[in-house]
């Protein structure tokens, strides 16, 4: 059975350290991160900015950052799918060394909260290998939990029929084609909702499927609105 491990590390070392020095208000979230066959890694990244003009500069300035494109928006918050180039030490550690896969992290006023499914290993042992890759780079990581996928995958929220209603129009109306056949805004106007509350519906609804899915195998769940 997989582990998952959830921790945090100082923001200077992980990804767009450059972005939230540059834009300290900006709050950032992370789904699953993946890692392909080429050195640049995929992430979709959720943010709430007070300025997006600002933050999409500080993107294309940050080292760490190969390029990005905006997946949807709402007034106050925009998703990405950016790449990441290597070398990202903690990052590569993880995923190559260690198999490790990161399904969830969000930046905090100084660090990021990281949580990490790991192969079927020892859980301490994987643990104790983040805290002395850290100790001989000289940051502070701080382990929060260890527990297995199947607490995880039942804590989880399901898919709501809300969600599920939204997702499959969106994909029958070509939402998620490059480019897109139709916008946020005429989905929602569609459905009779804000923009805001389909893009919070297509968002969590693709958080859930992932890690339904991809992560933990687990099933929907058609009671919730």
């Amino acid at each position: 059975m997989a582990l998952i491990v959830e921790f945090t590390v100082p923001v200077s070392k992980f990804a767009l350290f450059n972005t939230l020095t540059a834009v300290p208000d900006t709050t950032l979230e992370l789904g699953r991160v993946i890692n392909t066959i080429s050195e640049d890694i995929t992430v979709y990244v959720w943010a709430r900015a007070p300025d997006f003009d600002a933050l999409e500069a500080a993107f294309d300035e940050d080292p760490s950052v190969t390029s990005f494109t905006v997946s949807s928006e709402t007034a106050d918050e925009r998703s990405y799918r950016m790449t990441w180039k290597e070398p990202i030490d903690l990052l590569v550690h993880i995923m190559t060394h260690q198999q490790g896969t990161i399904i969830h992290a969000a930046n905090r006023t100084n660090t990021w909260a990281l949580r990490v499914s790991f192969p079927e290993r020892d859980a301490l042992a994987q643990a104790q290998e983040l805290k002395d890759l850290a100790q001989q780079n000289e940051f502070s990581l701080a382990i929060r939990r260890i527990y297995p996928t199947d607490e995880y995958r039942s804590a989880q929220p399901k898919l709501t029929n809300s969600q599920q209603e939204s997702l499959v129009r969106a994909s029958e109306a070509g939402y998620f084609k490059v480019p897109k056949e139709v916008t946020l805004v005429e989905l929602a106007e569609e459905q009779g909702v804000s923009h805001q509350a389909m893009s919070e519906r297509i968002r969590r609804g693709v958080h859930h499927l992932i890690e339904q899915t991809l992560i933990t195998g687990g099933s929907t769940d058609h009671d919730e609105e």
